[in-house]
């Protein structure tokens, strides 16, 4: 159906005025200051019209519109349309598809988007790149938002690439240190690699269903599933086309495509083994890693996984080897935090956990690995801006170890960090125990069950998870325990500021300056301070109540629109179309059981972490001595980096410098060999050429000679 309203496909488009806008404003010194509002509101608009349209998509709870399936589109423009599409032709137009699944990204990507946008008003004051900052940051809602609304392969991929570039931008954005320029590239060169396999994946799907169009694909993987049952829903010409062309290719096809399309999020979601870029991309500004942790590039890869599930579930291997990856990834990430010292740092290999965890959710086909998306997003923006006022407090100080008692000079930052905390820790009753616990039950569930194919692996993957369950809550703690509780203690960090963008913050600064020459106790100039509650503080506000009670709202039975409203929303999208969970008291008693333990771990974890890290700070030494080589190994990040260096990096290198010397010495010998000849011929025959006209008379004799020598002898010859 076509969805009945038109403002619905300008969500993107209000980002994309907004990077006009910015982009205007890096032109014109005295709009600078403009770029942020005009940033915010652009973000903010795209939200208000998501919110909007949110009654007019089907399967939605208090939805209005009508008609078959739990789907709209929304036609932008004629794109690309080659031939007869039912007879293998292509289409790819620029259209959106609207379905829960999508406004449930909408509101993840605009919603926490506009938040981390108006506190980077605050915190990116003063810098001299600030409105190319908030041009960067339009750009990226605008690619988000376009990779989650498209209505095909093409436009998904589009934005993906968007949100790529975008990232290396932003990570890069301090262009002059090394350091940035080093992360930025490093993330644009492992999101290749994935972004190949995807791409592949792409071709391999149209080669086998002739489309790329969700509203094509989908329902022919779902018949394909169904080995030709009987459906409620009519299939449609270009469905059957579809299913025809997947039962005349190879069926090695059908097998491949979800493991090409799996390369792709594993590199976007940072997934092993191509985690590496996203730790280093805390050297962009303390909002872009907001951005993108939270809110949007991350998730790319399990929002595609679960938009396309019906496609992974065509090869029986390709989810139990997302879930076992995600186990793996969620422990692997979760220990490497446990001894991490960077403020920022810590939550960046947390955020890697987590992408473990969601992986888990999409692979069961769980309600719980969207969820865990959504409350990931509030929880994780609250860590990383409250974590960037720390750092702004201290001048760019990221070390938690030369930092104790912040709560008693930033309050307000303390417990929206708290709050944040106990969310991703899983504390009972926070957004994080219910979604983390409610994809875990359904892990344990699907391992349990016998006549699932695999099952054992599901299995795996959920007990990989409880265990990381206590690890997360400790190294959570472990940090704000040793942030902001003992002793009141700092060091300043090497940060000179922010300098002035034009005259009016010159004015500004000399105003402070003479302010802080009046009061030498000013504690902004001389110590660590509050952030201001606007734009810095309010912001976060609406996060930490997130954290806090979002659980409860979507799945406690506490729904604003309907009880369970994030069952009521999945469960009409493509991510359970061709799959409907089973409840049954076994499985009920299952998720009590998981809950119960998860939340047990949880709590065991967070006073383990008040033992050591705040009341017995000295125990750490004695307990860490005894096993001093295995934390090495857990500093050292299980030496990841170093194998990359070794096995791949300089191998690379080195074939690069053996292909540079052959092409140098041989290819380019060859060449020169080859041009030496005519030079050669020439350096011989010039004596001849040297103007003597009696010297041209004997040359054309002797030529003329051998000429009749060489006719006489063929005559004889014959």
């Amino acid at each position: 159906m076509t969805l009945d309203f038109d403002y619905a496909k300008f969500i993107p488009w209000f980002p994309a005025i907004g990077v006009i806008i910015c982009f205007i404003c890096c032109m014109k010194p005295a709009l600078r200051k403009l770029a942020g509002p005009a940033c915010v509101l652009s973000i903010l608009a795209s939200f208000i019209a998501a919110c909007m349209a949110y009654s007019y998509v089907p399967g939605v709870p208090g939805s209005t519109a009508a008609g078959e399936g739990n789907f709209a589109i929304s036609h932008l423009f004629n794109w690309i349309n080659i031939g007869d599409p039912e007879k293998g032709g292509f289409v790819a137009n620029f259209s959106y598809f609207f379905d829960p699944l999508t406004m449930i990204m909408l509101f993840v990507v605009t919603g926490i988007g506009t938040l981390i946008a108006t506190y980077a008003m605050g915190y990116m004051h003063g810098e001299r790149g600030y409105a190319r900052f908030f041009a960067g940051v339009a750009l990226f809602i605008f690619s988000m938002t376009n990779l989650v609304m498209g209505d095909n392969l093409l436009v998904l991929y589009l934005g993906w690439e968007g949100v790529g570039i975008c990232s290396y931008l932003l990570i890069g954005y301090y262009y002059d240190k090394p350091i940035a320029v080093e992360a930025a590239k490093k993330a644009f060169i492992v999101n290749r690699i994935g972004d190949l396999g995807f791409a592949l994946g792409i071709f391999l799907t149209y080669m086998t269903f002739g489309s790329i169009e969700y509203k094509v694909i989908i329902p022919a993987a779902q018949e394909l599933l169904a080995h030709g049952a009987e459906h409620a829903v009519a299939l449609t010409p270009a469905v059957k086309a579809a299913v025809a062309q997947a039962h005349s290719v190879s069926p090695s096809y059908l097998a491949w495509i979800p493991f090409l399309l799996m390369l792709g999020a594993f590199g976007k979601s940072a997934q092993l083994p191509l985690f590496v870029w996203l730790p280093d991309a805390m050297a962009g500004p303390t909002p872009v890693s907001a951005l993108v942790h939270a809110a949007t590039m991350v998730t790319s890869g399990v929002y595609m996984i679960a938009r396309l599930t019906p496609i992974f579930q065509l090869s029986e291997y390709a989810l139990p080897v997302v879930a076992v990856i995600g186990g793996i990834t969620c422990l692997f990430a979760g220990t490497i935090a446990l001894t991490n010292n960077d403020l920022k740092g810590v939550f960046a290999y947390s955020t890697v956990s987590q992408l473990g965890y969601m992986f888990i959710g999409v692979a069961v086909i769980s309600v719980g690995g969207v969820f865990h998306l959504t409350t990931h997003a509030f929880f994780k923006a609250l860590l990383f801006l409250t974590a960037g006022s720390v750092m702004h407090a201290l001048a760019g100080n990221l070390d938690i170890r030369t930092m104790s008692g912040m709560r008693k000079k930033m309050p307000v930052t303390c417990w929206l960090m708290f709050f944040g905390c106990l969310a991703l820790a899983g504390f009972p009753f926070t957004a994080g125990y219910y979604s983390k616990d409610l994809l875990l039950g359904d892990a344990i569930v699907k391992g349990t069950i016998g006549n699932v194919p695999h099952a054992n692996w599901y299995l795996v993957a959920g007990i990989l998870g409880i265990i990381t369950a206590f690890i997360t809550a400790f190294y959570t703690f472990r940090l704000w325990f040793k942030v902001f509780m003992g002793p009141t203690s700092w060091e300043m960090g090497t940060d000179e500021g922010h300098e002035p963008v034009d005259d009016m913050e010159v004015i500004t600064d000399a105003v402070a300056k003479e302010a802080e020459e009046a009061d030498p106790h000013h504690t902004h100039h001389h110590g660590p301070h509050e952030m201001p509650m606007w734009p810095m503080n309010l912001p976060l506000i609406p996060l930490a109540l997130g954290a806090a009670v979002l659980g409860m709202i979507a799945v406690g039975g506490l729904g604003l629109i309907a009880p369970k409203w994030i069952e009521s929303m999945l469960f009409n999208s493509t991510q359970f179309a061709a799959f409907h969970p089973e409840h049954s008291a076994a499985t009920d008693a299952t998720h009590h059981t998981v809950e119960f333990i998860s939340g047990s771990l949880a709590v065991l974890g967070i006073a383990l972490a008040f033992v050591f890290h705040c009341w017995k700070r000295e125990w750490v030494a004695v307990v860490c001595k005894p096993i001093k080589p295995a934390i090495n190994i857990l500093v050292g990040k299980y030496y990841v980096d170093e194998l990359y260096e070794l096995l791949i990096r300089r191998p690379l290198h080195t074939f690069g410098r053996v292909l540079f010397v052959f092409d140098d010495y041989v290819l380019a010998g060859l060449v020169n060999f080859a041009s030496f000849i005519p030079r050669l011929a020439g350096w011989a025959a010039r004596p001849t050429q040297n103007g003597v006209l009696q010297k041209y008379g004997v040359g054309m004799g002797l030529g003329l000679a051998i000429t009749l020598l060489i006719v006489f002898y063929a005559w004889l010859a014959a």
